[in-house]
């Protein structure tokens, strides 16, 4: 049995050299499927793993001396690379004050960025840890700020023909099905989203996606974990700071496209290969303003039980 993506099907074929092997067990313990066994002095699969190899690799990387390998889920040894230098990592104050100096940036120079940084800032985003691999995050990229205002408009378009959906009939027909929480977003933010969007970009004002000059969009397929989409977003805006750009998260558009047949020719029209239970477009571009302070945030709550 495996566990199923919807990159692949199998699970993943470990192949073990015995004569490389010193026995150290540290494969042992790094598998939580419990594939592997120290029969001998000498590692061995086991008979009832609990799903089969889901090609995570801890034991290929972990082993010393190169005994195991995984072929399949999108993994093979070719995979594998030398781990940083712990020197070269930056430590925690400097994360620290990268992630200080993050600010919610929605101007822009016209400036494009760099195919460069784009690919940097994919290989970034390539590092997100994810519920079950092979990563199900799908990235849509819109890489000049004419695909940017172009895709807005069409999604403004798009809004304009399901804005029955906030109408005062409909919100009404759904106040019984809906939660507190639930009715008072309808009615505070979505309906009032549908307004500003709709009505700025009738003005040739672009507040969806703010005429950026690069906007990503990071979603998953019907078996992704819902999480996976959201850290490789914030991967990816991260990377984006790092690299001197300005960055913002968008929350108003993933919702929106994502039921119906109108959300589906949407999709569809965008090369959006999924509906997807959680997703997040993050907009990159070289800031046209500069902050000097920060502000500093809280949780709702911290609570630990004695």
């Amino acid at each position: 049995m495996a566990i199923p993506t919807s990159r692949t099907q199998e699970k993943g074929e470990i192949r073990i050299s015995p004569e490389k092997c010193n026995g150290c067990g540290l494969c042992v313990s790094v598998c939580k499927d419990f594939s592997f066994q120290i029969v001998d002095q000498k590692v061995a699969l086991t008979e009832n793993p609990i799903f089969g190899c889901v090609g995570c690799g801890h034991c290929m990387a972990i082993c010393p001396t190169g005994a195991i390998q995984i072929f399949g889920r999108e993994l093979s040894p070719d995979d594998l690379f030398e781990l940083p230098k712990k020197e070269t990592v930056v430590g925690y104050d400097q994360l620290l004050n990268l992630l200080k100096r993050r600010r919610s940036m929605r101007e822009f120079k016209d400036d494009p960025v760099e195919k460069t940084l784009i690919d940097k800032i994919i290989n970034a985003a390539a590092t997100a840890p994810m519920g079950i691999p092979p990563s199900d995050v799908n990235i849509l990229i819109l890489d000049t700020p004419e695909k940017v205002r172009q895709f807005s408009k069409d999604f403004c378009n798009y809004l304009e023909n399901i804005k029955w959906l906030v109408s005062k009939w409909f919100l009404a027909l759904m106040r019984p099905f809906l939660s507190k929480a639930n009715n008072d977003l309808f009615k505070r933010f979505v309906k009032p989203l549908f307004d500003i969007y709709i009505g700025n970009m009738k003005k040739g004002i672009d507040i969806v996606t703010y005429d950026a000059p690069l906007a990503m969009y990071f979603y998953g397929s019907p078996y992704c974990d819902p999480a996976d989409p959201l850290i490789a977003a914030t991967y990816a805006m991260i990377a984006g700071e790092s690299l001197g750009l300005g960055t913002c998260m968008l929350g108003g558009i993933h919702p929106m496209i994502q039921s119906g047949k109108a959300a589906k020719k949407f999709r569809e029209r965008h090369g959006i290969k999924f509906a997807s239970r959680e997703g997040l477009f993050v907009i990159f571009g070289y800031p046209k303003v500069n902050y000097s302070k920060g502000i500093h945030r809280t949780f709702a709550s911290i609570y630990t039980p004695n």
